[in-house]
């Protein structure tokens, strides 16, 4: 997926991934992923798909300063 935030292109192909969590197995509609990922450039974003009665019901991408990055990932 790839989506342009703030004149920047946040693109899951060309990111690396940092940390994935998922909740529930394929098919379930209340089962969902988070995936944390980093540009070449430094910059983080968190991609998050789901089913749809999960939290995450639209596949969608959110970027995250370096602090918010390293909270997700102490929670996770």
């Amino acid at each position: 997926m790839q989506k342009i935030i703030c004149k920047k292109v946040y693109d899951t192909t060309t990111a690396s991934v940092v940390k994935k969590v998922t909740s529930g197995c394929y098919g379930d509609p209340a089962g969902y992923e988070e995936t944390l990922y980093m540009t070449a450039d430094g910059f983080y974003f968190l991609y998050t798909n789901g089913g749809a009665e999960s939290k995450y019901t639209t596949e969608d991408i959110t970027r995250k300063s370096k602090a918010a990055a390293e909270k997700w990932l102490a929670e996770n």
